[in-house]
């Protein structure tokens, strides 16, 4: 029986460093998913608005996704995961000058250009993974990169535990109402300046990074060819890509995912305070636990899917997320609060295992339907809305049927996958 290599010569270095972009991205998004608590208590403002960060946030990842691919499909990976580096790096350093505006407004300019640098950067990174080495394991090569983003979700949520969380002032909106001008804006001008540090402190870290990349080559054979000679065609790739109606789905999947992790990660510090009557700071721990089970999962999931098809994986996990949604929102309590934790279990192999089916087989279209199934995480912008519109109403617990139901539609993938001969791939 002959060995598949893992990666083509030359890619071990490269590959490393793509690793640390993708463990840079989950730094901030899960800085992040704490934010909407956070701005809520220091503006005084409802879940619902307190959560237009996810909506700038993931909304960022949507409107960036495609110039990526154009990126992308003109030059090449490096030149995308380039473009993507700066512009987050921009977007990180503009925390500093949102601090001193002390405006809501401004914190969701920063997020949203952070967040569409690491668009262009993941719509880049995923598929070049990919593309490092033979395709019959392109999907475990992407778990395995994917693997140490939850490194960096456990340093975000780390953070924010112990940088921001715990500086917040535990006055109350009706006292924050109740304060004098001067005294209020002393308290949020404390909190935002919190805020502000990790991002800045990121901002540095992604500047590395970029130095490291730029100083190397790491074109993929493809990628020489395709510069070359081919043109691009936009209208007759999405053509393809729309008469494909398994890329389609595995889009529509994705959607649906991201949204469950979002939601799932979002209001955790808020299912935590309705269902034990817990503080933000406690809900920040909870958080970072849901986080340490996402880290290992991801890794055992690697190894799982050495032995069972990916997408039988993704459908089994998916079940069990929208039954452990179930059992949180009809159980509120300890009990649940570990529920919803345990959902990162489920979550782990999500992303890229639904990234490496639905780009299967799309050989030259490759780019663009990697940035197709970037775009689906608009779906982190979208769901968290209505989550929220059912915590306000509702309260924390039964919120957690809207990721429940997103789990159903990943369940469909899975299978929809394995009835048409798929998953197979590893």
């Amino acid at each position: 029986m002959t060995q598949v290599s893992f990666l083509h010569p030359g890619m071990r270095l490269p590959f490393v460093l793509l690793v640390a972009c993708f463990a840079a991205w989950g730094i901030a998004a899960n800085m992040t998913d704490p934010l909407v608590q956070v701005f809520s208590r220091i503006f005084s403002m409802t879940t619902l608005q307190a959560s237009f960060v996810q909506f700038a946030y993931y909304g960022a990842y949507f409107l960036l996704a495609l110039p990526a691919a154009f990126i992308n499909r003109r030059y090449s990976y490096k030149t995308g995961i380039l473009t993507g580096l700066g512009c987050a790096i921009g977007g990180a350093f503009m925390f500093y000058p949102a601090a001193q505006a002390m405006t809501f407004s401004y914190f969701l300019l920063a997020l949203f250009l952070l967040a569409g640098g690491l668009s262009i950067l993941e719509t880049s990174a995923n598929p070049f993974v990919m593309a490092m080495g033979p395709e019959a394991n392109g999907t475990r090569r992407l778990n395995l990169a994917q693997a140490f983003n939850p490194v960096g979700t456990n340093i975000g949520v780390f953070l924010a535990a112990t940088l921001i969380l715990p500086q917040l002032n535990t006055a109350s909106a009706t006292d924050r109402a109740a304060m004098a001008p001067e005294a209020l804006r002393a308290v949020q001008q404390a909190e935002l300046q919190a805020v502000m540090t990790p991002y800045v402190g990121f901002a540095f870290v992604l500047v590395a990074i970029w130095i490291a990349i730029a100083l190397i080559r790491m074109p993929t054979r493809n990628e020489r060819t395709e510069a070359a000679v081919t043109p691009v065609h936009f209208a007759a790739t999405l053509r393809r890509l729309l008469a494909n109606r398994h890329y389609v789905f595995g889009v529509v999947a994705q959607f649906f995912n991201v949204a469950a992790q979002t939601c799932a990660w979002t209001y955790t510090i808020a299912y935590v305070m309705g269902a034990i009557d817990g503080t933000e700071a406690q809900g920040g721990w909870y958080l970072q636990a849901s986080l340490i089970v996402f880290l290992i999962s991801r890794f055992v999931m690697v190894g799982v899917m050495g032995m069972i098809r990916p997408a039988a994986l993704l459908a089994v996990m998916a079940l069990a997320g929208t039954g452990l949604c179930l059992f949180a929102a009809a159980a509120p309590g300890l009990a649940g609060v570990w529920a919803v934790v345990a959902l990162s279990a489920c979550l782990s192999l999500m992303f890229p295992t639904i990234y490496g089916i639905a780009l299967h087989g799309l050989g030259q279209d490759t780019k663009f339907g990697a940035a197709g199934l970037v775009m689906a995480i608009l779906g982190g912008a979208l769901m968290p809305l209505v989550q929220a519109a059912v915590l306000d109403a509702q309260g924390a617990p039964l919120s957690y049927m809207v990721p429940g139901l997103c789990f159903l539609v990943v369940a469909a993938y899975g299978l929809f996958d394995l009835r048409r001969g798929g998953g197979r791939q590893a």
